[in-house]
């Protein structure tokens, strides 16, 4: 088997690459189905059921999945201001070995990422670091005050997919209504987290019979609906493009729900963990299990499976949220709310969605690939001829423990430690090059091995 060092040095020596066997899954052009794909230069030349062509590196799928390179569009990557916790280095390369080459990077941070000279710095920074694409959200508000708008014209140009508050949301619904309206002049995304302060300030999980038998102070489902249901209203009036990070209520799924099929243009993402958690799983005071929005009840977590099945849930997103281990390490009261979950995303889905709910493959490749790229429009989420190879490459049946203390990120902040999950990435290939590797085998042609002698 050949290591991501080796597989990085075979690849970029190859001009050309053939990639037998995979089991080709592509919701763009409805392909599900075995195909051979013929690279050259990292660009795809040929995708055919056989293809028997010489090339300079072969590598045997064996009837693994050959999906879009994998999209996250709720990251947290922490630079700049809080390095310790994570890096855009870190970040990228544990989004990588997660199967991500694209990832959207929130604005809190330290400084917010609110003006051209920070969006300009992540994405050069994590050009230099050469493990994923990112695509910085910045902050709909100065400094993230939720009062003075940002220019978010010049974000774009600058390169921001979308606008966002997120880490908290923007209070008053007349500033709301302004950064929608603003923001639909230049066909921006708007991205809400949806929280009603006045109701769950001061919450550290969800208000229910967990709360009070733990007596912990809750934030009731409502403070999320309210909130929802209030910029869902928002992007109606003013025509602007919606989308809801986090959805974690039953009732915030059937909003979205109400709200498409009234033609509102809104898209909707939950998160791994609010479909393989609930709020029981704080019966431990384990502070790696405070999360905002919290997790929920077992009716909302099921309500959560019925949006993904019927199309209500657009997306899956990680909501990244790396911390050290000295913040975390204190009181439910004081702990900062967010999980790490860049590199179990694909197992927690897999085995939540696919093993044990029966829902295809190709709508798990749809939920976080082309619907990730669909919503940002920040390119790939397919594989076509002529483009630049993006492709995620996983064996679903593969299974693995999740051990924290292995993973690329700085921090270990994972709710599914000693968790065994179905289903592991075994490439990453970016823009024609190879990030991650693992549990493959690349045989290079005597040519090559004789130029890399």
């Amino acid at each position: 088997m050949t290591t991501t060092h080796e597989a990085k040095r075979y690849w970029d020596a190859a001009e050309t690459v053939l990639l037998r066997g995979g089991h080709l899954i592509d919701p763009a052009s409805d392909l599900d189905e075995r195909r051979d794909l013929f690279l050259r230069r990292g660009r795809i030349e040929a995708i055919a059921p056989e293809i028997a062509r010489e090339a300079d590196l072969t590598v045997d799928l064996n009837g693994i999945v050959c999906a879009p390179g994998f999209g996250d569009l709720h990251v947290h990557l922490r630079e700049p201001g809080s390095e310790d916790a994570e890096t855009i280095e870190s970040g990228t390369r544990a989004g990588a070995i997660g199967g991500f080459t694209r990832l959207g990077a929130m604005p809190n941070t330290n400084p917010p990422i609110d003006g051209r000279g920070l969006v300009e710095f992540l994405i050069r920074r994590a050009a230099e670091a050469g493990h994923a694409r990112v695509f910085p959200v910045a902050a709909a508000t100065k400094g993230r005050d939720g009062c003075e708008l940002t220019e978010m014209r010049e974000l774009q140009t600058a390169g921001a997919v979308a606008v966002s508050d997120d880490g908290s949301p923007v209070a008053h619904a007349q500033v709301m209504r302004r950064v929608l309206e603003y923001a639909r002049t230049w066909d921006l995304l708007v991205i809400t987290h949806a929280e009603e302060l006045d109701l769950s300030r001061g919450g550290v999980m969800n208000e229910g019979y967990w709360s009070t038998v733990l007596g912990l102070r809750g934030m009731p489902a409502a403070a999320e609906d309210i909130a929802i249901a209030r910029d869902v209203r928002l992007a109606e009036l003013t025509g602007a493009r919606l989308h809801v990070a986090h959805i974690s209520t039953r009732r915030g799924v059937e909003i979205v729900r109400e709200a498409k099929a009234r033609g509102i243009k809104v898209t909707g993402e939950t998160a791994p963990h609010y479909l393989s958690l609930t709020d029981e799983s704080l019966i431990s005071y384990d502070p790696v299990f405070r999360v905002n929005p919290p997790l929920r009840e077992e009716e909302d977590r099921q309500a959560l499976l019925a949006g993904i099945r019927d199309g209500t849930i657009d997306i899956i997103a990680s909501d990244h949220a790396p911390h050290t281990q000295q913040a975390k390490d204190q009181e439910l009261e004081a702990v900062p709310p967010g999980m790490i979950g860049l590199e179990t995303v694909l197992g927690v889905t897999l085995e939540y969605l696919h093993h044990r709910e029966g829902i295809a493959l190709s709508r798990i490749v749809r939920l976080l690939a082309t619907g990730p790229a669909e919503i940002a429009g920040w390119g790939g989420g397919r594989i076509r001829l002529g483009e630049d190879a993006d492709l995620t490459i996983f064996d679903p049946a593969a299974a693995w423990t999740v051990d924290p203390e292995a993973f690329a990120s700085k921090s270990r902040n994972c709710p599914f430690r000693e968790w065994r999950l179905r289903g592991q990435v075994r490439m990453t290939v970016c823009g024609g090059h190879v990030t991650h590797a693992e549990k493959l085998t690349f045989s290079p042609s005597e040519r090559l091995q004789s130029q890399l002698l």
